[in-house]
């Protein structure tokens, strides 16, 4: 059956060509330098022309565009190093200066969208239902497989969900979270699109550009991640930024869905059940409390400890002060094998990471405490999944009882 399309008159059928930046000047170098001293003062020159087309651009972004300045004159010295010197003279040498420029642009119009930060009142949340950030406390704590289990246990019980993807396109653990991709929306400038595709019942999106980073700028604000005239109940957003960027400035970029408003945000932190892991949760933790107590931050209620069913000998009482007030509701996704192995793929999460979920769902209020639990699945479910393929789980749906669990 069709389903509607989830963008309205939203959609856009291709990308639009970012605009050119005004020509560089013949400041730097030609090509890629070859030695390390050279290198760092291409990088400058880099730097120069970011700051040269958007002055106010934050030094984050402007270091985001020096690296992708630097990959693209790579690639471009790289495709061109079996020609011979007449025509790598002839050749425009500013590929990368003209990447740069044209990073630190998007990022800076981009980040003139956010609200203002000197004004910073209370957002609007209401045309997204709950939002509920899963903020990883480290690199790879396993905040994507966080999201993608609560969005899992909240579709599945018929709440419409819309998933949040911040991540750069080319790192994000929910690239194959969709079995196809969906349209692309107009972004916040041309070289930010956000794309809206389906997984299974719930929306996701993502974001995608033209160029080849994603600065921590180009994050379009939560505005235009709306699908359209959807009707959402929770919005699961994965925070796929470096924690320690995020929360030393969260008003922008990603850490913008932790901001305070009506109905209240629910975050969650995320965690590994090791003492390494908790020290860098409570230093996320403490870098949040002055935005906290400014009231402008919505600071993590709830913990889950990914890849274990408790608590290893005497690694809880490693927790700080502000860490060990989330211990006693943690709740524990324990490892699985397939998500080891595979990651996140457009099958249907495993039913007892579900189950450990869905009791943290009803805590939060995004079900009913008389929702059953949907870590389970009836038995005409399991007859329908497919024989020798445990990973894909294909679904037959054959009455209303099954019609959601079939769409993964």
């Amino acid at each position: 059956m069709l389903r509607k399309d989830p963008l309205g008159d939203r959609f856009v059928s291709h990308v639009a060509a970012p605009t050119r930046a005004q020509p560089a000047s013949a400041s730097a170098t030609a090509g890629m330098p070859q030695d390390p001293r050279g290198i760092d003062t291409y990088a400058n020159a880099l730097a120069a022309r970011a700051v040269a087309v958007a002055p106010k651009v934050s030094p984050a972004d402007r270091d985001a565009a020096v690296e992708a300045g630097l990959l693209a004159e790579a690639q471009a010295t790289a495709d061109h190093r079996d020609e011979d010197a007449a025509d790598l003279a002839s050749r425009d040498m500013r590929v990368g200066e003209n990447v740069a420029e044209r990073t630190a642009h998007s990022a800076d119009t981009v980040s003139r969208q956010h609200p203002r930060l000197d004004l910073p009142g209370p957002a609007d949340w209401s045309r997204f239902g709950v939002v509920v950030p899963v903020l990883a406390a480290s690199p790879g704590a396993g905040a994507t497989v966080a999201a993608t289990v609560l969005a899992d246990v909240l579709q599945l019980a018929a709440r419409s969900v819309l998933m949040v993807d911040t991540d750069d396109p080319a790192r994000s653990g929910l690239n194959r979270a969709a079995r196809t991709d969906g349209p692309q929306a107009l972004g916040p400038h041309p070289a930010v699109r956000i794309r809206f595709s389906w997984r299974a019942q719930a929306v996701l999106a993502r974001a995608e550009t033209s160029l080849p980073v994603l600065a921590p700028g180009m994050l379009p604000p939560p505005r235009f991640w709306q699908p359209g005239n959807r009707v959402i109940d929770v919005t699961v957003v994965d925070v796929g930024h470096d924690p320690w960027r995020v929360t030393a400035h969260p008003l922008a970029g990603a850490g913008a869905w932790l901001r305070t408003g009506k109905p209240s945000p629910e975050p969650i932190l995320v965690v590994r059940p090791t003492i390494p892991a908790l020290v860098h949760a409570e230093q996320v933790l403490a870098r949040l409390e002055p935005w906290v107590r400014l009231g402008t931050v919505t600071p993590p209620a709830q913990l889950i400890v990914v890849g274990a069913k408790r608590w290893p000998t005497g690694v809880p009482g490693t927790a700080g002060r502000r860490l060990q007030r989330l211990l006693p509701d943690a709740v524990f996704l324990p490892h699985d094998p397939e998500i080891a192995l595979s990651g996140i793929t457009a099958a249907v999460t495993p039913p007892k990471l579900r189950s450990a979920v869905g009791d943290l769902a009803r805590r939060l209020r995004l079900l009913p405490e008389s929702e059953p639990s949907p870590g389970k699945v009836s038995s005409r479910l399991r007859r329908g999944r497919r024989r020798g393929d445990n990973h894909d789980r294909h679904y037959v749906a054959s009455d209303e009882d099954t019609s959601r669990a079939s769409q993964f």
